[in-house]
């Protein structure tokens, strides 16, 4: 397993309100891949501190609860992501509440946990989890929480008009703004060497699904893909740019 993490403030704005991290872990039982990414919202400072703090605590999160006495409680990954999401919604909620700074403060979160030949990914919010190969080219994994994604589904706009979409940045579920959130969780079967995707908007509000498949299609090395992902997204995009990429 190996992974690449590379964050961008973007050509317009003067702050990063993105956070993106990760971390494999050696066990008796195998390595087990924990990766985090997250988009702020709320203004300057606001977003960043939310993000990070969501990013940041539920790595450490993962690793506490899913290894125990030298046992990956894989079994319970469902109930283990659910709690983590809530402690996390609840440590952004009760700093937002407790400080006029960071009042309205909130995050997007995804992560995802690889193990032997599954992945499981967890989301709130509209930054995205994938899956690519070679031969089967990239699938989207995760379901976005926005207005757009709606108006999608319903089939009133295309995925290209969401894009551009004058509501394209409006999420109608986040990290910190409730005392509750509700928590998406997907598993899917991984085989070695494809590769797990998350990225925040400013790369998939700007740049085709398609688009993103080439890039990934043209070069074995993480670093060479997450820099092409985001130069490209920085030719039209306004907005942080974040992507995890991970090999199984």
């Amino acid at each position: 397993m190996e992974y690449y993490c590379a964050s961008h403030v973007g050509m317009v704005r003067k702050n990063n309100e993105d956070y993106c991290m990760g971390e494999i872990i050696e066990s008796e039982h195998g390595e087990i891949g924990i990766f985090a990414i997250a988009d702020g919202m709320g203004g300057y400072k606001k977003g960043e501190v939310a993000s990070r703090i969501a990013a940041e605590n539920i790595i450490i999160f993962l690793k506490e609860n899913l290894l125990q006495n030298g046992n990956i409680k894989i079994e319970y990954i469902d109930d283990i992501l659910k709690q983590a999401y809530n402690i996390i919604n609840t440590m952004v909620h009760e700093k937002a509440e407790g400080n006029e700074e960071f009042s309205g403060m909130g995050t997007t979160l995804t992560a995802a946990i690889l193990y032997k030949d599954h992945v499981y990914i967890a989301n709130v919010g509209d930054s995205r989890g994938y899956i690519y190969s070679r031969e089967a080219g990239i699938i989207r994994v995760t379901r976005d929480h926005s207005y757009v994604e709606e108006l999608v589904e319903r089939h009133i706009i295309t995925e290209k008009e969401a894009m551009s979409h004058p509501k394209r940045n409006e999420i109608t579920r986040a990290i910190g703004p409730d005392p509750f959130v509700i928590v998406d969780i997907f598993k899917r079967k991984i085989e070695k060497d494809e590769i797990i995707l998350l990225a925040t908007d400013g790369l998939t509000g700007c740049v085709e699904d398609s688009e993103i498949e080439e890039i990934m299609d043209s070069s074995e090395d993480l670093e060479y893909i997450s820099d092409s992902l985001i130069n490209t997204a920085n030719e039209t995009g306004r907005d942080n740019v974040s992507v995890v990429l991970v090999r199984a």
